[in-house]
């Protein structure tokens, strides 16, 4: 059984998440810290296998976390769950050895393609690699699509963003601009949330009721 960790201040995604790790079957969560700075203590001083962390949080941020966490050398794996995507904290994150990233809100089923993913790579870790098995951890196919969606759909949403990259977009914008409905619209706009192709703000200057805008992540 791997050993994981969940640092995130939020208890009912904390749960969440415990649950989502202990139904693998694989993983048993060991401690749940809401602060930052007793997680670093406690790993410091124990071992864990994987550290499923989140990045706004009240004492430090994830990426303070995880930088303290590498100078005192702990070598656990770390999957990234949150909201923060900008292109900048993802690069800096993936540099501290980040093996996974998911964006908030996130399916089950991403969430069980992480986990996999975390396994195969322990498993491929063990003795000496020949270049097949570099390959298949250094170099993964795209995950696929979820049940149901298209890349052709997919595509023709991305087709929409790219056209105008500087100009963030209404759901119902987009879906008037890829001749598609708005709810098929919002679900590849979460799926590509999820995958950190495209980013999501609350836009107030709308004089009305604020309304959720989406861009390309740069």
């Amino acid at each position: 059984m791997y050993q994981v960790v969940i640092v995130e201040d939020d208890p009912i995604i904390t749960e969440l998440n415990r649950r989502y790790a202990e139904r693998d079957g694989r993983f048993t969560v060991t401690r749940t810290f809401a602060r930052p700075r007793r997680a670093l203590e406690w790993l410091r001083r124990n071992p864990a296998d994987l550290v499923i962390l989140d990045f706004y949080m009240p004492e430090m941020n994830g990426l303070e976390l995880l930088r303290a966490i590498r100078g005192a050398g702990v070598a656990a794996d770390v999957i990234m769950i949150t909201a923060a995507n900008d292109a900048a904290t993802v690069e800096a994150l993936t540099r501290l050895g980040v093996v996974d990233y998911l964006v908030k809100p996130f399916a089950y089923e991403r969430f069980c393609t992480a986990l996999d993913a975390f396994c195969r790579r322990r498993s491929a870790m063990r003795g000496s690699l020949d270049q097949q098995t570099l390959d298949s951890l250094l170099h993964a196919a795209p995950a696929a699509l979820p049940k149901g969606m298209q890349p052709q759909t997919l595509e023709r949403v991305l087709a929409c963003l790219r056209a105008d990259p500087d100009h963030p977009r209404t759901c119902e914008e987009l879906a008037a601009a890829a001749g598609l409905s708005v709810v098929t619209v919002r679900r590849y706009l979460s799926h590509l949330a999820q995958q950190g192709q495209v980013t999501g703000d609350m836009d107030y200057g709308t004089g009305g009721r604020p309304c959720l805008v989406y861009r390309l992540a740069r």
